[in-house]
Formats: structure tokens, sequence, C-alpha cells
């Protein structure tokens, strides 16, 4: 059963009708929401300068804290790297791309550490060091060489004093 021609054209605006509230209830409720955000965080132009004045500035920089350059037990703080001999060319050379952290977690051989280099200068784009690799090698060898770390001493456990929590 087919609705007279009026009725369909009253649905049909009836229908328009509802996107149109649909949209613009969801365009108020996106202005409320940054107006509210606004009124929380404050807005982004200073009150004393006008917008325009603003857009024209370039954005403000936040300082970067100075590096620690001080030396603890042997240790530079702001690398984490050991002070020996050929440290400030590792330092040039490998802490540009990554921590000298990531460095010092690291244990490796000489032959290790070389295969690392050259891992590096294969897939991370590490440019050939030259006369420089001899002096990081030796570096790496000595100070973050393999360690033989043991496991802890067994517990004593008649030692111990144990006792049952509470109850």
């Amino acid at each position: 059963m087919e609705k007279p021609n009026g009725i369909q054209d009253y649905d049909k605006l009836l229908r328009s009708l509802y996107r149109a509230i649909v949209f613009l209830s969801s365009f108020v409720v996106i202005l409320a929401l940054g107006a509210i955000y606004y009124a929380l965080a404050g807005s982004p132009f200073p009150s004393d300068q006008p917008a325009a004045a603003v857009q024209n500035e370039a954005p403000a920089r936040r300082p970067r804290p100075a590096a620690d350059e001080r030396i603890e037990g042997g240790i530079h703080l702001a690398t984490g790297l050991r002070v020996a001999e050929g440290f400030e060319t590792v330092r040039a050379n490998c802490t540009g791309c990554h921590s000298g952290r990531l460095i010092a977690q690291n244990r490796a051989t000489r032959d290790g550490w070389q295969e690392m280099i050259r891992w590096m200068q294969r897939t991370q784009g590490l440019w050939q060091l030259g006369r420089n690799e001899p002096v990081i090698l030796d570096y790496l060898a000595t100070n973050y060489a393999p360690e033989e770390i043991g496991r802890r001493a067994n517990l004593d456990v008649e030692a111990i004093e144990w006792y049952i929590l509470g109850e």
C-alpha cells in the first residue's frame, strides 16, 4: 500500500530535519568541549597581545637541561660511560645516535664489539669509523668486556629466623 504523495514528502522533510538537528547538536557539543578546554587550559594567546602578533613569533623552546659533565667514580654522569683512554672518541662517534647508557649495559669481546659496529654500519647507517675504529674497539673491549658473574651464594636455611605471617 502506497502512501499519498504528500506523506512521502513529509517523511523526507522529517528525515532531513532530524539529520540537521543531529549535525547541529554535534556541532554545539564540539564547541562546548572546546570552550571547556580553553577555560581549563587557558587561551593559547597571551591576553596582552593580539592574536596576529603571537602568530608571527617563533614558538618558545624549552631550554635543554645542561649536561652533567661531572665524573663520579670514574663514570661520566652525562653519558654513563667510564672515563678512560678513548672515552672522547667513543663519545663523539657513538652518543650522537644512541645513549652512552646503551653501550654501558652491554658486554662483548673485541670481536663482539666489532660485529656490533658492522651490524650498525649494515643496517643503521653508521659511517665508516676509519682511524677511530681501533680506538673505539680498544675502549669498549677494555671497559665493557664480558664479566664472569656467578650466582649468589645459596641461602643458609639453618641461619634464617623463620616466622609465620599473621593469622
